[in-house]
Parts: C-alpha cells; sequence; structure tokens
C-alpha cells in the first residue's frame, strides 16, 4: 500500500507541475490533519500549529514547480513542518508542549475501565516524551508518529544516522526508565 500511496503522491504532484489547483488541493486535503498534529506535538498550541502548517504549504506551493522528491512527500512535508518549528524555536525560546498520544488507539479500548487505565498511561507517556530534550523527542515523534526513517531524520537534523540512532534509543530510555521509576 506505501508504494501506492507514494505513485499517488507523485501523481498528484506532477499534476500541480503542470498547474492543476486542485492537485495542491488534494495534497493539502490528504496531510493537513497529519501535519497539524505533528505541529502541533510540538508547539502545544493551536495557532502556532495551524501557522507552521499553512507557513509549509505555502513554502510548498512556491517551490514545488523545482522540487525534486529523494523520499516520501509524506516525508518532505514533515520535515518541513519540524524545521519550522526549529526556527520558530530559535526566534522563541519558551518550552513546547508534547504530543497528545491519545488520539485514534484510544478508539480501539472497549470498555470504560480499559479506557481509563489507557488514558492514565497516554498521559504519563505524553508528559514523559514532552520532558525529553527536544532534539530527542524530535527523533521519537518523526520516527514513531510520522514514520521516517533514521536516514531522512539524520538529513533534517543534519546530524549522521547514528547520532541520531543514539538520540532515539536515549529517548525511549528515558521514558522506560521514568516509566519503571513511577511503577515503583
Amino acid at each position: 500500500m506505501g508504494s501506492f500511496l507514494m505513485s499517488e503522491d507523485k501523481l498528484l504532484l506532477n499534476r500541480f507541475k503542470r498547474g492543476d489547483m486542485e492537485a495542491l488541493r488534494q495534497i493539502y486535503e490528504k496531510y493537513k490533519r497529519y501535519l497539524m498534529a505533528l505541529a502541533l506535538s510540538f508547539t502545544g498550541e493551536r495557532g502556532s500549529a495551524e501557522d507552521v502548517v499553512h507557513d509549509v504549504f505555502v513554502s510548498f506551493a512556491e517551490i514545488a514547480l523545482d522540487l525534486k522528491l529523494r523520499s516520501s512527500l509524506k516525508g518532505y512535508l514533515s520535515t518541513s513542518v519540524v524545521n519550522r518549528v526549529r526556527g520558530l524555536r530559535r526566534g522563541n525560546k519558551r518550552a513546547v508542549r508534547s504530543y497528545d498520544w491519545r488520539g485514534e488507539a484510544a478508539s480501539d479500548v472497549k470498555s470504560p475501565e480499559g479506557y481509563a487505565i489507557f488514558s492514565e498511561e497516554a498521559e504519563r507517556i505524553e508528559r514523559l516524551v514532552g520532558e525529553l530534550p527536544f532534539e530527542q523527542r524530535e527523533v521519537v515523534m518523526l520516527h514513531l508518529q510520522s514514520g521516517l526513517k533514521f536516514r531522512e531524520i539524520a538529513k533534517c537534523q543534519r546530524s549522521s544516522v547514528n547520532t541520531v540512532i543514539s538520540r532515539y534509543r536515549y529517548g525511549l530510555e528515558k521514558i522506560r526508565s521514568k516509566l519503571n521509576g513511577e511503577l515503583k
């Protein structure tokens, strides 16, 4: 299914490059919710997240004619969101909130008791992810939430693949360690 989506994205991108504005709208509709959730996971503010996604799509529309995708369109747009958030953080050093992990997974919980347990665990994990240093949080989110490969994240962070893997491992170890410490 992944290759089909990539083919669909390339088709939409090619249509947009030929002047089909409907293709740009379809790309936007396809990815806006996902990119909004990603931006919100880093900014913690709906308005800021909306601004980030808006800026990413405006920039995408401006450069799309010359764009040569080396990875998936989803990966490119995800990286653009992260880069935009990074730029905002440089100008505004206040802390950013973490991602709300309770989204779609909560709909799989059948009983009220199960939902209460899931919700409590999700809040703990959300808090712990939010406590990670930004670079570790970024790797964890981009790999687990966005499905980006470590190689793609390394390009985004302008780091080596080994550094990205280490950030990911250290981030997960910190979360695991704190979860285990809270359980004792």
